[in-house]
């Protein structure tokens, strides 16, 4: 530095020249800061696209069980997504056993409803205490200091797209009976949290001595919630390719009776819930009942118990009143206990009409029909991308004052295509009956899938 000194002193000429790189040097600096800026900011995006691919992949909590349903699958587990408790439906858990098709009883069903059940409420049990959901702590703001100005967010659209699921069922019988069910639902969540559900589809019916019938399905369904109680109603229309058009609405409450136990890790180990039923539509039964035009009336309640973290215990009353006179009492009992990947259950299944029109209105009416069974199930995963479950029912079955075997063997597997795409896929074998066939034998089968999207 002493030395620039003397030179500045001694030599004119010299101190224009550092002059004039001292310029020069500051001309590049600046550049070079303008040139890092942009990098930088593009360094942080990818940080920010990252936080945003992973917010995809957050689990949605949702009630409604599961989408409505009737008592098909006597499955090991209550329906998953009633925690979505939304959309499974006990139609998972009441046909594992095949015991009837009863088509358009709901029992419990989840916003978006999946193939493999799940503990009702288990998933999430702050939708029914909202005070679990406690509100982020936000730091203080140093003395004498302003609160830092923050950009105007973006204004919330008033229905945001949330998920598609189409649901698929096939049913057979070796007595020339089949059913077919595609229905789609688009889902979209409102923007103070309520959601609203459209569903259509394609069904076919085909019967022996019946002329085919296609429905096509049309409903618009709303879910929300009021304190801790949710509600959820939908209404819509049946058209058929040569019927009348028929109407259909079907409404659900769900209310906590008990406040749940949680354990130090947040996992779920008690509630008691209670739930009230109201649905009204054609009984969708078979073709011959459809050619008949028989509508019925069902309502109940339902009151699932989580005892303890791996015991749970399910009661399920309904009622039916049909436009033919007929009247109905159905109660399903679910006792079940989880064993790691096994898990054991018993179930009771009850069934009477005041007459039995099966010859007349087409559709299953016995007297007094009961059965029971225990079942054994496995569900695991057998890859990162597909799980299975596979269960095995075995019992007696009682109609018109005799016994017979009750069997019914399941499987159902799903897989991950994407963090927002999956498949479920199943099959089930049952001898459990769904009409008098007198003395001879009953076999059915069901393949069952369901597709679902979110967004």
């Amino acid at each position: 530095m002493a030395d620039s000194l003397r030179v500045f002193r001694y030599s004119l000429s010299t101190a224009l020249i550092l002059k004039c790189l001292q310029i020069q040097l500051g001309v590049i600096g600046s550049i070079g800061i303008c040139t890092l800026s942009p990098a930088k900011s593009q360094a942080a995006e990818p940080h920010h696209n990252e936080k945003s691919a992973s917010a995809l992949t957050e689990p949605a909590t949702k009630i409604n069980s599961l989408p409505a349903e009737q008592f098909s699958d006597i499955t090991g587990e209550f329906p998953r997504q009633y925690l979505q408790v939304e959309e499974s439906s006990l139609k998972s858990v009441l046909k594992t056993h095949a015991l009837l098709r009863t088509e358009n009883l709901e029992l419990s069903k989840p916003s978006l409803y999946r193939l493999e059940p799940i503990p009702i409420l288990m998933a999430a049990p702050e939708n029914f205490n909202p005070d679990l959901r406690l509100p982020p702590v936000l730091p203080k703001l140093p003395e004498n200091s302003s609160p830092p100005t923050t950009s105007p967010k973006p204004e919330t659209p008033d229905a945001v797209l949330e998920s598609i699921y189409t649901d698929y069922r096939y049913d057979t019988d070796n007595f020339g009976q089949t059913n077919l069910f595609i229905e789609p639902t688009v889902q979209f969540r409102l923007r103070n949290g309520n959601k609203i559900f459209i569903k259509t589809g394609f069904n076919f019916f085909e019967q022996r001595g019946v002329e085919s019938i296609i429905n096509y399905p049309l409903q618009v369904g709303w879910q929300g919630k009021i304190g801790q109680v949710t509600l959820q109603t939908a209404a819509g229309v049946d058209v058929f390719n040569r019927l009348p058009k028929a109407i259909n609405f079907n409404a659900k409450v769900d209310t906590p009776i008990s406040s749940p136990q949680l354990s130090p890790s947040g996992k779920l180990l008690s509630i008691v819930v209670l739930s009230a039923n109201l649905e009204q539509g054609p009984y969708k039964s078979n073709a011959r009942t459809l050619d008949n035009q028989i509508t019925a009336w069902r309502f109940g309640p339902d009151l699932y118990w989580q005892i303890d973290r791996h015991t749970s215990l399910f009661l399920s009353l309904r009622l039916g009143n049909y436009n033919d006179g007929n009247s109905e009492v159905q109660t399903f009992s679910r006792l079940e206990r989880k064993l790691g990947q096994f898990s054991l259950a018993a179930n009771l299944f009850t069934w009477s009409y005041e007459r039995d029109l099966e010859r007349t209105s087409g559709y299953f009416s016995p007297l007094d029909f009961l059965v029971y069974n225990a079942e054994l199930a496995w569900q695991g995963n057998i890859t990162n991308f597909l799980s299975c479950r596979l269960a095995a029912n075995l019992g007696r079955q009682r109609l018109k004052g005799e016994f017979d075997n009750a069997n019914t063997y399941q499987t159902r597997c799903t897989v991950k295509l994407s963090p927002n795409l999956e498949a479920d896929l199943g099959y089930s074998f049952s001898n459990v009956r769904n009409q008098d066939t007198g003395e001879s034998a009953y076999t059915g089968n069901s393949l069952t899938g369901q597709m679902r999207v979110k967004f």
